[in-house]
C-alpha cells in the first residue's frame, strides 16, 4: 500500500469546459490523469485529491467526473478547490457518494483521516495576497482557519509518527505569506504540507522546499505532469 497525492484535475466529463484550451502540458490531460494514475496507484492504496476537482456546478454536472475518479484504483480523500462549486454540506456529499456507488469517494472537510500512523489533516485554505485584498472575506478566512484547526485537533489526538497537511491554497506564496497558517501548522507540528492551486504560469510563483522548518509540495496536476506523487509507503 502507498500514499499519494494531486490536485487541480479540472475534470470535465460532462460540461465544456475543459483545460485543453491551454494547450501544452494541458491537451488529452483527462487521458494523461488516466494511464498516469493506473501506472502508480493500485486498489489498496490511497490518493488525497487536492481540490478543483471537477468543473460541474452541482452534483448533477459533476456526477460524470466522480465516476470517472471512481474508476481509477484507490481510495480518493477529496478537499475543496476555489473551483469546486458542487461542493456541498458533509452530509449532502456523502449523501452523493452513497446514493451513486462511489463507495472510494470520502471527504477531507471538518475531519482528518489516518493511512498507518500518518494523520492526513487539512482544508481548503483562503488566498491572502495583497492585490485581492479588496476581495478579501474575513468570515471566510476565519472560518478556514477554524477547519484547519479543528482537523489537526483531530489528528493530533491520533498521536501519529507525523501529521500531514493538504491545503487548495498555499500559505506561502512568492512573497506572500499568511500567518496564521503558518501559526497552525507550526503549532501543530506539521512538517511536510501539500498544496495545490498554482498551475500554468503562476508555477513560477510557488514556494517549495523547506521554509521555516516545514517542507512545501506543489502537486497541481499539469505541475506533476497528471501523475500522483507518493508520498508514503
Amino acid at each position: 500500500m502507498a500514499l499519494y497525492t494531486i490536485a487541480d484535475l479540472h475534470l470535465a466529463c460532462s460540461v465544456e469546459k475543459p483545460m485543453d484550451v491551454f494547450g501544452g502540458r494541458w491537451q488529452g490531460y483527462m487521458e494523461k490523469i488516466e494511464k498516469n494514475w493506473r501506472a502508480c496507484v493500485s486498489e489498496g492504496d490511497t490518493v488525497v485529491v487536492g481540490g478543483d476537482v471537477s468543473w460541474g456546478i452541482n452534483f448533477a454536472q459533476a456526477q460524470a467526473d466522480f465516476a470517472y475518479l471512481d474508476r481509477l484504483p484507490g481510495r480518493k480523500i477529496i478537499l475543496k478547490g476555489n473551483h469546486d462549486l458542487w461542493w456541498e454540506t458533509a452530509k449532502k456529499m456523502n449523501t452523493f457518494v452513497q446514493e451513486n456507488g462511489f463507495h472510494d469517494i470520502v471527504f477531507l472537510h471538518n475531519n482528518c483521516f489516518s493511512y498507518g500512523d500518518i494523520a492526513i489533516c487539512g482544508t481548503r485554505g483562503w488566498f491572502y495576497e495583497e492585490d485581492f485584498k479588496e476581495c478579501h472575506d474575513e468570515k471566510i478566512f476565519r472560518r478556514e482557519l477554524g477547519r484547519l484547526e479543528t482537523s489537526l485537533k483531530l489528528g493530533q489526538a491520533l498521536n501519529p509518527r507525523e501529521i500531514l497537511c493538504f491545503l487548495h491554497y498555499p500559505p506561502i506564496y512568492a512573497n506572500f505569506r499568511c500567518g496564521e497558517i503558518m501559526e497552525l501548522l507550526q503549532r501543530y507540528g506539521v512538517r511536510r504540507c501539500v498544496y495545490g492551486h498554482l498551475h500554468s504560469e503562476s508555477r513560477r510563483w510557488a514556494v517549495e522546499g523547506v521554509r521555516e522548518g516545514i517542507e512545501f509540495i506543489l502537486v497541481s496536476g499539469d505541475h506533476r505532469d497528471f501523475t500522483p506523487l507518493r508520498l508514503a509507503e
